[in-house]
């Protein structure tokens, strides 16, 4: 397991202007003999992770068991899903994290999304994103982990190099894209077995060439990768895989440490006087100022908690329509916002959203000018979340901007190419963690993040609305049944889980209805007393729609 940093440990000076920044231990656990560090140093509470995959989720409590900072469980369970779950969270993608620092009393966004090259050659038959993951993570790290990070980074190498085993989140993403995804030869020599047969659910898989890329961003940080000689190595290797990178692109991105979207709500839960700010990734994570207004109109008008069981679902899907069709007029193609954020969430923007409800009726989309148009959006994601011991939260998302990217491994770096965001349809709309945090008092209560595409956003406001106006227990909250509008359609999609009584209501109201196995699935960790100040009231926990895992050290709360 890791060993902490007892001096200051910097990585060389480089043009990323990034350096490790070593910490002084926080106040530990004493009474045991296990050293921190090592799994099992901590004693009683020790945090919570919720993820997609369950490997990375073991991982991630390792290090929180080891005494390390949910900085430190994010680094080494991202560098795990590297390994694990290649589809959404591959090396070559990007993503978009939320972060809560008790210390400091801050909470952050940090944007790292796999943006479009400079240029695109004609040459490139499969144009793709410059890679974003390893500078992302290490930017997190430099600012809030206590681990070396040679350490945490070594977690997802060996998986690499000496194998594991395919989670059924793996092949569920796998199948569907075997035969295209198969074409590739580096794919092949990954998820083929000798005999010609597709890997199973439970076999091992190996991927040399990762382990090879890994140790090197384990020993050198990510300044080899970013604008040393690794850095023209894998230029070439992606031009002969069809896809877009210079070493100019590599060199320009750093990841941005970012003001987050925020909305205040009145406490109704927990003993606290006041109100809660509610914390959401800003663009282009835009998913984060959707969940924002839709959260905003219910707390305005109270229009969840004076709507019984069945109006909620009327209730959710009503903001959802407005929020998607109020979008129509701020996002740009290239994921650019016309307006002013707090704009879009002040007061009386969100009053005048909310003005028009009517809990009898639908409101139908083309009210809006422009009208919502039906648009392509990419639904390849993952997410995860870490409350640590100290009282710190991260929530995260990432996306290859399609699954599996491009489809493409650039030969001999084991580097799976995300695929370049040239459109709506293929780019980080739908990313948006969020976080609830009492100020005054500097308590944690809420941290989620979703996946799912378009209905990510609205997936994970029915979770907050639920537990932090609604006082629902979290394993309640995420086990209801969703719904989802986004404007176009006009149809308001439920979960084939809804009961007939709740359909009927929604029919009655005007809503044109249709059924869909699930909508987005949630990862989330829900404090009803505050962490640090009261752990027993926490809960984490996966989305029941999906294969993830969750764990945290009070398994018997609902």
């Amino acid at each position: 397991m890791p060993a902490t940093r007892n001096s200051a440990n910097f990585i060389r000076q480089s043009a990323l202007l990034l350096a490790l920044i070593a910490t002084g231990f926080l106040a530990g656990c004493t009474g045991t003999d296990v050293q921190r560090g090592v799994e099992g140093f901590v004693k009683g509470f020790l945090g919570g992770v919720a993820g997609d995959e369950p490997r990375a989720v073991l991982e991630g409590r390792k290090i929180l068991s080891a005494g390390g900072s949910a900085a430190d469980a994010a680094t080494a369970m991202y560098f795990t899903l590297a390994v694990t779950m290649p589809a959404s969270a591959g090396i070559g993608g990007g993503g978009t994290c939320l972060y809560r620092d008790f210390k400091s009393k801050k909470t952050e966004a940090l944007t790292f999304v796999a943006g479009k090259p400079r240029n695109i050659p004609a040459s490139a038959s499969r144009p793709s994103a410059v890679p974003a993951n390893p500078l992302g993570f290490f930017a997190l790290h430099t600012r809030y982990g206590r681990f070396r990070w040679a350490e945490l980074v070594s977690v997802g190498e060996k998986l690499a190099r000496f194998g594991t085993q395919a989670s059924r989140s793996l092949m569920r993403d796998l199948k569907p894209v075997a035969p295209a995804l198969l074409q590739d030869p580096e794919s092949r020599r990954i998820f083929v077995k000798p005999n010609g047969e597709l890997i199973k659910e439970g076999e091992f898989f190996r991927q040399i060439d990762l382990a090879g890329t890994l140790g090197n961003i384990r020993a050198n940080g990510p300044v080899d990768f970013y604008q040393g000689k690794f850095a023209r190595h894998l230029v070439e290797a992606v031009r002969l895989a069809g896809g877009s990178l210079s070493v100019d692109d590599l060199r320009a991105f750093k990841p941005e440490w970012r003001e987050p979207v925020t909305i205040k709500i009145s406490n109704r839960i927990g003993f606290l006087i006041g109100t809660h700010t509610v914390y959401f990734a800003p663009p282009p994570a835009t998913g984060g100022l959707l969940e924002a207004q839709m959260l905003g109109m219910m707390e305005e008008e109270n229009l969840f908690n004076r709507a019984n069981i069945q109006e909620r679902h009327h209730v959710l899907g009503e903001v959802a329509v407005r929020a998607f069709g109020d979008r129509e007029s701020w996002l740009r193609d290239d994921f650019s916002v016309t307006m002013a954020e707090k704009s879009l969430v002040s007061e009386n923007h969100l009053e005048r959203l909310a003005a028009t409800y009517s809990g009898n009726r639908h409101l139908s989309p083309k009210a809006f000018q422009p009208a919502p148009i039906q648009r392509q959006e990419n639904a390849s994601a993952t997410s995860f979340v870490i409350i640590d011991r100290y009282g710190s939260a991260a929530a995260c998302a990432l996306t290859m901007n399609n699954s599996f990217g491009t489809g493409r491994i650039a030969p001999g770096t084991g580097i799976l190419l995300a695929a370049a965001p040239i459109s709506r349809g293929r780019g980080p709309t739908a990313l948006g963690p969020a976080m609830v945090v009492n100020n005054n008092s500097n308590q944690m209560f809420f941290a989620g993040a979703a996946s799912g595409g378009i209905a990510a956003p609205t997936a994970l406001t029915a979770v907050l609305a639920r537990t932090m106006l609604g006082k629902e227990k979290l394993g309640d909250a995420l086990a209801a049944p969703r719904v989802h509008h986004s404007g176009a359609p006009d149809i308001t999609y439920h979960e084939s889980i809804m009961p007939q009584d709740a359909k009927n209501f929604l029919s009655k109201r005007g809503h044109q209805i249709a059924a869909t196995p699930t909508l987005g699935l949630v990862n989330a960790a829900f404090c009803y007393g505050g962490l640090p100040r009261d752990p027993d009231t926490c809960t984490v926990k996966n989305d029941p729609r999906g294969s993830g895992l969750s764990t945290h050290a009070n398994e018997t709360r609902k």
